[in-house]
């Protein structure tokens, strides 16, 4: 183990003892502990991953492709980069549109860049033949930026940054929340025109990597607002507040017991009032036409532990967000 990583770790092992690191508490607030074995399983450093073609951590492996969703998620103004590997031969079963299905030994990176430093990249990586066969873990970028180390227990302000890496087992707060566990790699988040150096979901049909392509791209419905309203709550809200959730042995983890629904569906894209959103929100919720007295834009519009929302990944008000969704309520007509 080099000098940089040992001292890397006990900076880690010195936060631990504080009581630096993130940790989960409240009544569905607590993740199911990732196992020792699993941790174990992923490589030490992100240098071993397959992200990178050389030791430069700058260059990609031949087979990462860069992506980028086209509704993000929040994450106090960080900076992101996203990368996918498929395994070779391998496509994605398409067969239920909204819940994607990867082929094992797919792996998924997430790079955030916090105040101009590079804080972390996390790996998403398909383990097994069933569909709950994910594990995650986070890699901390050493201060000279030459690798990232694994940091299962997640760290806080990483790199000097108020940017809070999250645990192994917090990964799956939001990731655990959906069928496919994947994302923003999914038939409506990569509906719409890329760039050239990234996938968007006509390039995944060209190139064959889907076993059920649809005919075309998936448009979310409405006028600018309502499009761009439905896609944060669908990117930001929709891991959380959906009703297909998949079944879990262990603790809630971040799922609240409520009638919402946040997540598009390309079946009910027909128009603004067909979407999860509109037929599960009640008045108390929205208010249409008031804003001032919804439910979801007090939550939204400050930050308090427990009570905000989102409530995971989040310190700081996006301000952006929340004048959208004033907007969209403002201009929301009542049944």
């Amino acid at each position: 183990m080099s000098p940089e990583v040992r001292s890397f770790l006990r900076t880690v092992l010195a936060a631990l003892a504080t009581g630096a690191l993130l940790s989960c508490s409240g009544d569905f607030e607590t993740c199911e502990p990732v196992d020792a074995a699993t941790l174990a399983a992923m490589p030490e450093r992100l240098s071993d991953t397959g992200l990178f073609a050389d030791a430069s951590m700058t260059v990609l492996a031949g087979d990462v492709k860069a992506f980028a969703p086209q509704f993000p998620l929040w994450t106090d103004g960080a900076t992101k980069r996203r990368w996918i590997r498929l395994p070779p031969g391998q496509r994605i079963d398409t067969s239920d549109m909204d819940a994607w299905q990867f082929p094992q030994g797919t792996r998924l990176w997430k790079e955030f860049t916090r105040d101009g430093v590079r804080v972390e990249t996390r790996l998403l990586e398909k383990a097994g033949p069933h569909p709950e066969d994910w594990r995650a873990v986070a890699y901390v970028w050493l201060p000279d930026q030459r690798d990232a180390v694994a940091a299962p227990s997640g760290m806080r302000d990483a790199g000097g940054t108020p940017h809070d890496v999250p645990s192994a087992s917090d990964c799956f707060g939001c990731h655990g929340g959906t069928r496919s566990r994947v994302l923003g790699f999914s038939a409506i988040q990569l509906s719409y025109a890329a760039s050239e150096d990234l996938l968007d979901l006509e390039d995944l049909i060209a190139s064959d990597l889907l076993t059920q392509p649809p005919p075309s791209r998936f448009t979310v419905p409405g006028n600018d607002v309502e499009r761009a309203a439905l896609g944060y709550l669908h990117a930001n809200c929709g891991h959380c507040h959906n009703q297909q959730r998949p079944e879990s042995e262990g603790p809630r983890c971040y799922a609240p017991e409520n009638a919402l629904d946040f997540r598009l569906q390309v079946g009910r894209l027909g128009s603004p009032g067909e979407t999860p959103a509109y037929r599960s929100g009640d008045s108390d919720a929205f208010n249409p036409g008031h804003p001032d007295s919804s439910r979801m834009i007090k939550r939204i519009s400050k930050r308090q532990t427990g009570w905000s929302m989102p409530l995971l990944g989040t310190e700081v008000v996006d301000a952006e967000a929340v004048a959208l969704l004033r907007r969209w309520i403002s201009e929301m007509k009542r049944d």
